[in-house]
């Protein structure tokens, strides 16, 4: 039995969307107590910058002519995949940067994807297996917001986990993380803490769902 975990925060301590998949992992553990965790922080342990590019052109030459740069990207983009492929469920924590997709989560999903089990047209290798993703904003969002339909990240992660790889995903949404940070959102203070009582219920049901929809 293992959990796939990935965190895309580059914080270290203190992040919201850490903090909410942690709530996830403790339901997972609590019905899997001898289960392992494949953790991949990829936001503080990023992957190297050239890595995708490599990839996408090695798969262009035969492999013996690939240089050590290539071989070394195609290596990393399989062990990626291998640890999709090898855990039971997976867990994605994911912040919301300047209105778009974390770079780090993108260059991850890019460089899965230059794999054969992975890449367009195929037939996902993690098709069907159960996912959780938690999505952190640190304002709001949502309808009738001024900043409604500014979040250009969690729409097309749902995409890509759901659609594209066609995982049996759940999402948890957070909202207005920065309300305690930034002095401007202090009168939302009630409202903060109400949709992150909200949350944190919804990631534990999640959690739960997550343990008894792993694959057989």
């Amino acid at each position: 039995m293992t959990l796939f975990r990935l965190d895309a925060s580059i914080r270290v301590d203190g992040s919201h969307s850490s903090r909410i998949a942690d709530l996830v992992e403790q339901e997972w553990r609590s019905a899997h107590p001898d289960s392992g965790v494949v953790r991949r922080p990829v936001g503080t342990e990023p992957l190297p910058a050239d890595a995708w590019a490599n990839a996408v052109t090695a798969a262009r030459v035969p492999a013996e002519q690939r240089t050590p740069a290539q071989a070394e990207a195609v290596a990393l983009a399989a062990s990626l995949v291998d640890e999709l492929v090898g855990a039971e469920a997976l867990l994605f924590a994911t912040p919301l940067y300047n209105y778009g997709v974390s770079q780090h989560f993108k260059a991850w999903v890019d460089l899965v994807i230059t794999d054969p089990r992975m890449a367009s047209g195929a037939e996902p290798a993690v098709a069907g297996k159960p996912a959780v993703l938690v999505a952190v904003r640190g304002g709001a969002y949502g309808a009738g917001t001024p900043r409604e339909g500014w979040d250009h990240a969690t729409g097309w992660m749902r995409r890509i986990l759901a659609d594209v790889w066609r995982l049996d995903l759940l999402v948890v949404e957070s909202e207005f993380t920065l309300v305690g940070v930034n002095p401007a959102l202090d009168q939302f203070s009630e409202l903060a803490a109400r949709m992150r009582q909200e949350a944190e219920s919804l990631a534990r049901a999640h959690g739960r769902t997550l343990a008894s929809r792993r694959a057989a």
